[in-house]
């Protein structure tokens, strides 16, 4: 995949805060902008954590990261995005998995992957122009190119999401690169060890049933893949 991180044995940076500090497996703990956003922008998929009635919640929802500041998006139906207006703190999780990595020993198994953890206090987005700058952002997030073909979103269309943004400024990334860590006296068993990659492929476009005859889908969608 593209924008792999650098590799283990890189110096490694302060956390921004102690919370976002990688405890277990301290020397995959990524701090620099450059990797929190790499992972962050290839990412289709978001999980938002908050506390709902005293209860924790976790949904999936889709997200876009403008610069500095992340925005996750979903329908102002939504009791967990709603009880974000209450002002408490919430965060954000992203994963990217790269491959299944098969040890020697059953004990010794792992998976190498990407993941992004985002903490803070979100504002909602009120603001008409930046909502929909957002609600853009989010489309040309999960398909770049696309925002030239649709049509804008209504008013009532608007009320009916909910924008919140997150600031970049506590987060951290966690990344597992490489082999299984076996030990060496292990090497020699006649075992099959090593990695199976793993990497997400688009299929070829469905046409709605409704699409006007002769409309071709587009090269974002034939040629779709991740950056």
């Amino acid at each position: 995949m593209d924008a792999r991180p650098p590799p283990a044995t890189m110096s490694i940076m302060e956390p921004p805060t102690d919370r976002t500090r990688v405890r277990r497996h301290h020397e995959r703990g990524r701090y620099d902008r450059a990797t929190i956003d790499a992972i962050l922008d290839e990412a289709l998929i978001c999980h938002l954590g908050v506390l709902l009635g005293g209860s924790p919640r976790v949904i999936p929802t889709i997200h876009a990261r403008v610069d500095d500041t992340l925005y996750v998006h979903g329908s102002a139906a939504s009791r967990t995005l709603r009880a974000l207006r209450g002002g408490g703190e919430a965060c954000v999780a992203v994963t990217l998995l790269d491959g299944l990595v098969l040890a020697r020993s059953a004990f010794g198994h792992s998976m190498n992957y990407r993941s992004v953890i985002v903490y803070g206090v979100p504002r909602e987005v009120t603001d008409p122009d930046e909502k929909w700058r957002a609600q853009e952002a989010v489309v040309e997030h999960v398909v770049p190119g696309r925002t030239a073909d649709a049509r804008r979103p209504t008013e009532q269309e608007l009320r009916q999401t909910s924008i919140f943004a997150f600031s970049l400024h506590e987060a951290s990334a966690k990344v597992r690169m490489g082999p299984p860590l076996d030990p060496e006296e292990e090497w020699a068993l006649p075992i099959w060890a090593g990695e199976v990659p793993l990497r997400l492929m688009a299929g070829e476009p469905v046409p709605d049933p409704h699409v006007p005859r002769g409309l071709e889908p587009p090269r974002y969608a034939r040629a779709y893949r991740r950056p």
